[in-house]
């Protein structure tokens, strides 16, 4: 978590877990500049712009 940033204004992300298995299945990073949440499924974090979703 100390090196991912907001793609976009490189703010701050904060974690929130939905689901967890030894490792974060589900949940999302939440820029609070920006105003969005970039969605974890499948342990996989999706943390491409808005605009190129």
């Amino acid at each position: 978590m100390d090196i991912l940033c907001c793609p976009v204004c490189k703010g701050n992300l904060e974690l929130v877990v939905a689901r967890e298995e030894d490792e974060i299945l589900e949940g999302g990073l939440i820029c609070h500049h920006c105003d969005f949440t970039y969605e974890i499924e499948d342990g996989i974090p999706n943390l491409l712009p808005p605009e190129l979703r």
